[in-house]
């Protein structure tokens, strides 16, 4: 985005993977825990990228960044994850520039999700640029088109109802187990994993059902407690799982592990069992669906269920896609302002050399020569100048580029390549 004064000699691009060409697996290999998080920002500052944005979800991972050619966005993805360059090429999407920027605004708004309206992406994007600012890799550009994307999401949250029903993951979840599970308030329910998709699904669960007889087990028993005492659960320790997994007729598992932490050896019990996998990568080994008694289901296969107030919410797409077009043009506005930036600042400079030496040579010729006023009448005319040349550099009907070109000739203005 050289010609924006944004980045030289770099462009903004989005390169990632989501539900729509990727599966679970793929999508897992590519998935980013905190830890790889953070070594990917420290190769990238090492690679002299100057800002760079990641977002690795349940549904997709995608960095948003600058840099001269997308491989080298791309290779820091592969060199962080268990993907390979061959894997990402079959699935992968990249957008550059505009596209990128018109991408980030669906991705944030929901309308690129897996359940439309979705929008716990958006507090992901919002902690991700406040994680890359505190490594030094949020520029300009990239902190105002997260404000504007996050303006937008606001916008349409509140102004459609795109967002009703069932807008997550964990919502579906409990859908699928009430169009599935006869008698669901007297079943034993087990909740392994208490991240941010178990939290919300225990809460549905707990509102959506009057069953009583909900575990919750997560590795740090602290965690598990805190969610527990919000709808007074039952909690055990990490060493009871496969104690509590053979009580259970319904195991769901929201885990943050790289790897399976559920697989057939840890199930002895013989009565129905079924599994619910909300985890990317995939928690529950493939081996369980070995066993007879076993019904696996991972988030590939809730996306699958429809959604009863999916057409209600098709029909908020238009409103929530002219929202995004009217914050976009704000953002593209001020896009255009940093590519005449420079010139606008090189002539405020230049007039105000002529004015440093015009009051001067008046200075010397009159006699109580008023300074405060003359600096301060100089100083008005200076600004009425540059607001006049901005105004005219706004304008849609002219050539800003030309204009730019005419500007710096006239004043023989020498400008930076970028800011």
């Amino acid at each position: 985005m050289e010609r924006y004064n944004i980045s030289k000699g770099n462009s903004f691009y989005v390169i990632g993977l989501s539900y729509k060409k990727a599966d679970a697996e793929i999508r897992g290999h590519f998935s980013l825990d905190t830890q790889s998080k953070n070594n990917l920002l420290e190769q990238a500052k090492e690679s002299g990228i100057e800002s760079l944005i990641i977002t690795s979800t349940c549904n997709r991972t995608e960095i948003y960044g600058f840099a001269q050619h997308p491989f080298q966005l791309i290779k820091l993805l592969c060199d962080n994850t268990k993907g390979t360059i061959e894997q990402f090429q079959k699935v992968a999407y990249i957008y550059k520039n505009k596209e990128a920027i018109s991408h980030i605004f669906r991705v944030g708004s929901g309308l690129d999700s897996q359940i439309l309206g979705d929008f716990e992406i958006i507090s992901q994007l919002k902690t991700s640029a406040k994680v890359s600012k505190k490594q030094g890799l949020l520029n300009t550009f990239t902190e105002r088109l997260i404000n504007a994307v996050i303006q937008a999401s606001k916008r349409i949250k509140t102004e459609t109802e795109i967002s009703s029903g069932a807008t997550s993951v964990s919502f579906a979840s409990v859908q699928y187990i009430f169009n599935t599970v006869e008698d669901i308030s007297n079943k034993n329910i087990l909740l392994f994993g208490t991240g941010k998709i178990g939290r919300n699904t225990c809460e549905n669960l707990v509102k959506h059902t009057k069953n009583e007889r909900i575990t919750l087990i997560n590795r740090t028993k602290n965690t598990a407690e805190q969610i527990a005492g919000k709808f007074n659960l039952v909690v055990k320790d990490y060493t009871n799982l496969q104690e509590e997994i053979n009580q259970s007729d319904i195991l769901i598992v929201a885990t943050g592990a790289q790897r399976p932490t559920i697989d057939k050896h840890l199930i002895q019990t013989k009565k129905p069992l079924l599994i619910l996998d909300l985890s990317i990568p995939k928690n529950v080994d493939a081996n369980v669906e070995e066993l007879a008694n076993i019904k696996l289901i991972h988030l590939d296969d809730l996306s699958k269920i429809t959604d009863k107030t999916h057409k209600k919410r098709k029909a908020h797409i238009p409103v929530a896609e002219n929202i995004i077009e009217e914050v976009k043009k704000e953002f593209n506005d001020w896009l255009e302002t940093r590519k005449f930036a420079p010139t606008i600042k090189a002539l405020k400079h230049k007039l105000n050399d002529f004015k440093i030496a015009e009051l001067d040579i008046q200075r010397k010729k009159i006699v109580g020569f008023n300074e405060e006023q003359a600096e301060l009448i100089s100083n008005n005319i200076i600004q009425k100048i540059t607001n006049h040349f901005a105004h005219h550099l706004k304008d849609d009907d002219i050539s800003t580029d030309e204009s730019l070109e005419l500007i710096k000739k006239v004043f023989q203005l020498e400008t930076p390549k970028h800011v």
